[in-house]
């Protein structure tokens, strides 16, 4: 019997009954459909598992059903979440932060679909110029050209000329044969007039320009007739193209396409795709598109040129053995006369150049077989970089070669990064190309389009009415999201997770549908307290579309603007997974719970009583001027709790990720990364080392996890290796481990499931069967340490762990500070995969304080606040607390208002984003900055310290 279909527009709320997943303690919780709902709660509460692997997961799973079984086996499957019954559900999508694209292609741009309207409006209504002359290009029709030649050479004798080659090599002589048989008589050749003559070429050497002259005639009234035939015949042997000499061989260019009037260089007609730089049609030539290339530099190929080429100053090559390069290499020493063991800064500029580009020359290169048999090569030597760069190109991403260490990457020098042909930057609307707009942030894009019909032609305007309509509009949803201060040509690999969730927001609003439920992870990271109520608005105008907006956030500003709210705890891990609150905003305020308490005001972060001084000394960087920098001074200092604020796009990734960092990188262990331009840096005698702490994952595959990335599983294993039983079995370390043969499961190698393919079903994970999940086998298993396996110890949480291990202070010790971060929740064999980008940075937060300090270390966190809760927030400020009194410098580049409020040293940049922002606006403390008026930071600042100013 068919059941009955369910009518949601009868159904006013989406009830979840039984969800199981992860930490979930068998939950049932009902909220209204069409509101704007928020989930909060501690990390690792079960915020995600109840929103995106219970109600996400079941809605793309019914979505997956509705295709055939033939269909399902080629799109993979979805597992089915532990759940008993999900009512009220509408389609649904999630806007989540881990999928921001790595494709060093997809930009802002073509993410918004922006620019895909804006190469649709240079096709159809660019104006192309000449990249030659500037001059603006033309296009005749037959008549024109017709009409032109009549006019202009009136009574003179003129050559109509047919272009058939033009800036080539060759000798040409089929070509002549084949002109000759169709009765041309004469050609013009290299400006000029030659007879066709049977077996006629020329220098197939030299670069030629050929044209067949079609007639030669005095421009008259009664010669009309036979000029519009010539012009005919010219325009169809040379394809639309046509050439007129007059007596001094002054030539004129005519062209049924876009060509330049004075060079006579032409514009294929500009289609879409003449403006993608993902298309061999638009793409730069040199870079592919890219707008960089990366190529070996000179100084990294010689490092140290005091070496000679014997004793390894040639990096690539080392010291001298018995290999074919060396012998290539002495053969070019004796063509050139120079010696392999002279020091590389004695030999002339010439040879270093011939040495590492080639020679133009053959070498002869002796090879002995034995003491009777040498053999003579001749070879071409196209030198060591040409070496390097096949080598690159034969290079597989499993090669573990380190040949990008002779490499950089450089701003492409032929497109200077605009990504697009020379052709295709030459069309212009209003006076500029699509790169120029592509580069503009998005406020002064929004400007440049607004009145843009009263700057073009009424046939532009015709064209382009409902081009702009589009555009404007996503313009205007980027700006209400709070990414005013991006840019289209920005690469989505350079965005925050929270940018890159905002732009699908804005681009899921665009697209005005209704009837969806939409899950967002904390659209509010990397968001600046001014922006945040653009971001509330925009929530509001998509469920106003008659939309369901689920969203897992701790902002306190969105949790009092939602028209309900659930509260996940108490605790994390096993000690969540219930829901402890819910209702509205002002109901939840009346409900005593973690998260009410620092809502109500009953519990706080605390303003120290006293700023620390810090040690009195500076680390200085002087005349930073990357992206939007304007030239800033900035003193650091040292020994103090330092927040870098303003608002999104002020500078302050382009000042510490980009400038900071990459230079104390550089200096302390040798980094290859560029930093952005700046003048000098100063006090670098003053610290030992740079730390940065970010939330890229942990690892990459499964088998990474917080026991392997703190180093606390070699211990373990170490632990496991002494015990009694092993050392009678003579086991070593590598039989505890998952990734090497020799104790793991061989049936599934150590993952604990193992993947079974199903042809007409969704491809399901299950447990081993033969270790059971437990990853080792049964012999490596036997061994225990109080009462507790290897796998065992992996399954433990960090908490029980911390409990287990407390009697071995070297194990205890790493596990203690997982805990002290806020981690007690996860297990220590946990995938990294699953692991937030809030919770890795812990994790390697965590691994960093293990670790013995000097006290003169230099840390730098980027917004540790993702997805912390407000106690998970004090937890960390203890933590970072810990690290500065130890006489640490912890530098963070925080929006959160706690974390700022505590910070010993604040310096603010702005006062805007984008082109508006660059400059710093205030360094002091925290009290000082709420006294500047034209900071953002400061005017949010004075609410949550209540000062008067």
């Amino acid at each position: 019997m068919a059941e009955k279909a369910i009518d949601l527009g009868e159904q006013s709320e989406v009830e979840v009954f039984g969800a199981r997943v992860h930490n979930l303690k068998n939950i049932d919780i009902s909220f209204p459909r069409n509101q704007l709902v928020v989930i909060t709660g501690l990390s690792g509460s079960g915020k995600s598992s109840l929103a995106f692997d219970t109600i996400y997961a079941e809605g793309q799973r019914r979505y997956m059903e509705t295709f055939s079984a033939y269909s399902r086996q080629f799109m993979g499957g979805m597992e089915r979440p532990d759940v008993d019954k999900v009512s009220g559900l509408s389609p649904v999508i999630a806007i989540e932060q881990k999928t921001t694209s790595k494709n060093p292609r997809s930009t802002v741009g073509t993410i918004t679909e922006i620019y895909d309207f804006m190469r649709l409006l240079f096709a159809r209504t660019g104006d192309a110029y000449s990249y030659v002359t500037g001059e603006k290009m033309e296009r005749f029709s037959e008549d024109q050209i017709f009409r032109t030649i009549l006019e202009k050479f009136n009574g003179q004798p003129i050559n109509i000329l047919a272009p058939v080659i033009k800036g080539r090599k060759g000798h040409y002589r089929e070509l002549f044969e084949q002109i000759r048989k169709q009765g041309y008589l004469k050609v013009w050749i290299d400006g000029a007039i030659q007879d066709v003559e049977p077996k006629m070429q020329l220098d197939r050497y030299k670069i030629h320009d050929i044209d067949i002259v079609v007639d030669r005639l005095v421009i008259t009234e009664k010669d009309e007739k036979r000029l519009q035939t010539s012009i005919q015949t010219a325009l169809k042997v040379a394809k639309g193209i046509i050439r007129v000499a007059d007596q001094q061989n002054n030539v004129s260019y005519y062209s049924k396409f876009l060509m330049d009037p004075v060079s006579g260089i032409s514009y294929d007609e500009p289609q879409p795709n003449t403006f993608s730089f993902n298309s061999p049609y638009g793409a730069c030539p040199r870079c592919g598109g890219l707008g960089y290339i990366s190529e070996v530099e000179e100084d990294s190929v010689i490092p140290d040129r005091k070496l000679s080429i014997l004793n390894g100053g040639l990096a690539p090559l080392g010291e001298y053995r018995e290999t074919w390069m060396f012998q290539v290499l002495k053969a070019l020493g004796k063509k050139y006369e120079f010696s392999l063991a002279t020091p590389i800064e004695k030999l002339s500029p010439d040879i270093v150049k011939i040495i590492l580009n080639g020679s133009p020359d053959m070498i002869t290169v002796p090879v002995e077989y034995n003491k009777y048999n040498v053999q003579n090569y001749q070879i071409s030597f196209d030198g060591i970089i040409k070496m390097l760069e096949e080598q690159q190109e034969r290079r597989t991403d499993d090669d573990s070669g380190d040949l990008d260490n002779y490499r950089v990457v450089k701003v492409c020098p032929e497109c200077n990064g605009a990504r697009l042909k020379k052709e295709s930057l030459n069309f212009k609307v209003d006076g500029k190309s699509i790169f120029d707009l592509a580069t503009m942030d998005i406020v002064t894009l929004n400007s440049w389009f607004q009145g843009l019909e009263e700057r073009i032609s009424e046939r532009q305007n015709i064209i382009s009415k409902e081009i702009l309509k589009e555009i404007r509009a996503r313009i205007g949803f980027l700006l209400d999201v709070g990414l005013s201060y991006l840019t289209l040509d920005r690469t989505a690999r350079t965005l925050s997770g929270g940018e890159a969730q905002r732009i699908r927001l804005a681009t899921q609003i665009g697209s005005q549908l209704m009837n969806v439920m939409y899950i967002l992870d904390e659209p509010s990271i990397g968001l600046h307290q001014r922006d945040n109520d653009r971001l509330i608005h925009a929530l509001k105008n998509l469920r106003d579309l008659g939309n369901t907006v689920l969203v897992v956030e701790h902002d306190k500003d969105m949790i009092l603007e939602a028209d309900y709210v659930i509260d996940m705890g108490p605790a994390a891990g096993v000690h969540g997974g219930t829901v402890v609150a819910q209702g509205t905003p002002q109901q939840l305020m009346h409900q005593q719970t973690l998260t009410t308490s620092y809502l109500n005001g009953s519990k706080e972060i605390a303003i120290p009583e006293k700023r620390r001084a810090g040690n009195g000394k500076f680390l200085s960087i002087k005349k930073a001027s990357g992206h939007n920098l304007k030239n800033v001074n900035v003193d650091f200092p040292l020994g103090k709790l330092i927040g870098i604020t303003g608002v999104s796009g002020s500078g302050k990734s382009s000042l510490i990720t980009e400038t900071l960092y990459p230079v104390l990188n550089h200096h302390f262990f040798r980094a290859k990364k560029q930093p952005l331009p700046y003048g000098k840096i100063e006090g670098l005698e003053n610290i030992d080392k740079v730390i940065e702490i970010d939330q890229t994952p942990i690892g990459r595959t499964p088998r990474s996890n917080p026991a392997t990335y703190t180093g606390v599983f070699s211990d373990i294993r170490a632990l496991f290796v002494g015990l009694p039983e092993a050392r009678i079995r003579g086991y070593k370390p590598g039989r505890f481990s998952f990734n090497v043969k020799g104790g793991r499961c061989e049936t599934c190698q150590g993952a604990g499931v193992k993947l079974i393919e199903m042809n007409f079903l969704p491809d399901v994970q299950v447990p081993c069967e033969v270790c059971g999940g437990r990853r080792y086998n049964r012999e490596t298993l036997e061994v225990r340490y109080r009462g507790k396996s290897i796998s065992d110890v992996l399954d433990m949480s960090i908490e029980d762990a911390c409990a287990f291990f407390e009697p071995i202070p070297s194990i205890y010790r790493k596990i203690k500070t997982l805990q002290d971060v806020g981690l007690g929740y996860i297990t220590l064999g946990q995938s990294s995969t699953t692991l937030s980008g809030g919770e890795a940075q812990r994790v390697k937060l965590a691994t960093e304080l293990s670790k013995k300090d000097t006290g003169n270390t230099f840390y730098i966190l980027d917004e540790p606040t993702t997805g912390l809760h407000f106690e998970d927030i004090n937890v960390l400020l203890g933590v970072l607390n810990l690290l500065v009194d130890k006489g640490n410098t912890v530098l963070v580049i925080e929006h959160n208002l706690d974390v700022i409020k505590v910070a010993d040293h604040v310096i603010d940049l702005g006062p805007e984003g984008g082109s508006g922002g660059g400059k710093i606006l205030f360094s002091g403390t925290p009290e000082d900055l709420c006294k500047v008026k034209e900071s953002f930071t400061g005017k949010f600042l004075q609410k949550e310290m209540n000062v008067v100013v």
